[in-house]
């Protein structure tokens, strides 16, 4: 009888810090709208997604309204996360002006100073409003820079990750937040499985690895979860993963984009004033078209392009030596010429390259005095030389 009573009693423990969207919806019954009405009858709420420990969800408002609504968005936010069982909370606030209507003044603030999206925007006075006015620097954190491409599959999360490592190289202090919101592949490249946890300022601790303050989505998340987001939910993680991470003290914080030029890259350009973006291409000309788009995407939001770096170069048999241009060879660096743009280098289609990222042992860790490691150090100090030179113009 007494193993029975126990085995309930861990039972009832394990079922109260099991979070379901039901769970959410009752604690959000407490939180009151702006006009007394409980959040949960106010018809603003989008589907709570719950995956494990974390809640994501938006709350849905006129334009007009937004500034009355913040504050329920942060007593929404602190109630979800009191939750026994919910270690992270994002709550995005969004707006829809209707046809007709005039769009609030500017956009509301948080506590953070994080000015929140409206999936409606207008034109403004660069003077008075303009998004790239409200850029503000993330505290501790001297430079922010982007690893890019136009589409998926060139290597970009491979790229960012040993261009990271090759920095640290450099005796700079370096983190690396994996952005990409719908394929995080940073917690495969790393071996990382652990989840990251909240200090005592409610801010999540990046895991620590290879010498590299390290955050990602996929760690919030199963690695076979179906990443099904809608825009303002895009924005909103990417903000908090930005503001409400314990960084610390960093030289350069490299942020691996997701491919396209969406709301991911307009959140981080408007979000934070980026030091500059690398374009990762290989060589063929598909892949150059996307690869222009995301540089001219960049130079249109005043993002440096710090240059292109042409991946998968070219593939040298490791048996006879002999050489192969599979994709074509140096598209990326007449492209840079062509635009104007710095050429920062070519890697190579190389099995121990593939091997170490599929390992979780990235080629410039694992095989630090290798020809691949010195092509990443040797890119990652074209990139350090630029952001050197241009904090000595600024």
């Amino acid at each position: 009888m007494l193993n029975l009573f126990r085995s309930k009693v861990r039972r009832a423990r394990r079922d109260d810090l099991n979070v379901t969207p039901q769970k959410v919806l009752d604690r959000l019954a407490d939180v009151l709208s702006p006009r007394g009405v409980a959040l949960t009858g106010a018809d603003v709420l989008s589907e709570i997604v719950v995956n494990g420990d974390k809640v994501f969800f938006s709350i849905n408002v006129e334009a007009s309204e937004i500034r009355a609504w913040e504050e329920v968005r942060t007593h929404a936010e602190a109630a979800v996360r009191a939750i026994p069982g919910v270690s992270v909370a994002m709550v995005a606030l969004t707006a829809e002006r209707k046809p007709g209507s005039t769009a609030a003044s500017s956009p509301p603030r948080s506590a953070q100073g994080i000015p929140h999206v409206s999936t409606h925007r207008t034109p403004q006075n660069p003077a008075s409003g303009s998004p790239m006015a409200r850029r503000a620097d993330i505290p501790g954190i001297a430079a922010v820079i982007a690893v890019a491409s136009g589409k998926g599959g060139v290597g970009k999360s491979t790229t960012a990750l040993n261009l990271a490592l090759g920095l640290r190289d450099l005796d700079l202090r370096v983190g690396l937040l994996d952005a990409d919101i719908y394929g995080p592949s940073i917690p495969r490249l790393t071996g990382i499985r652990e989840k990251p946890h909240l200090n005592d300022e409610k801010k999540m601790v990046p895991i620590g690895r290879f010498g590299l303050a390290i955050m990602s989505v996929g760690f919030l998340v199963e690695e076979e979860s179906a990443m099904i987001w809608r825009g303002p939910m895009v924005t909103s993680a990417i903000k908090q993963m930005l503001r409400d991470v314990a960084w610390g003290e960093l030289d350069v914080l490299v942020v691996d984009m997701p491919p396209g030029t969406g709301d991911a890259q307009l959140t981080l350009a408007q979000t934070v004033p980026l030091k500059g973006a690398v374009i990762v291409s290989t060589p063929q000309d598909l892949s150059l078209i996307d690869a222009r788009r995301g540089l001219a995407m960049f130079r249109k939001v005043d993002v440096p392009v710090l240059g292109i770096v042409e991946n998968m170069s070219f593939f040298q048999c490791p048996h006879c030596g002999t050489r192969s241009d599979i994709f074509g060879h140096g598209g990326a660096r007449q492209e840079a010429e062509r635009l104007g743009v710095p050429f920062l280098g070519e890697i190579p289609l190389h099995m121990s390259i593939r091997e170490t990222s599929d390992s979780g042992h990235p080629v410039v860790e694992s095989e630090p005095d290798g020809p691949h490691a010195a092509i990443y150090r040797a890119i990652a100090g074209r990139i350090r030389d630029q952001l050197q030179a241009a904090t000595a113009a600024a």
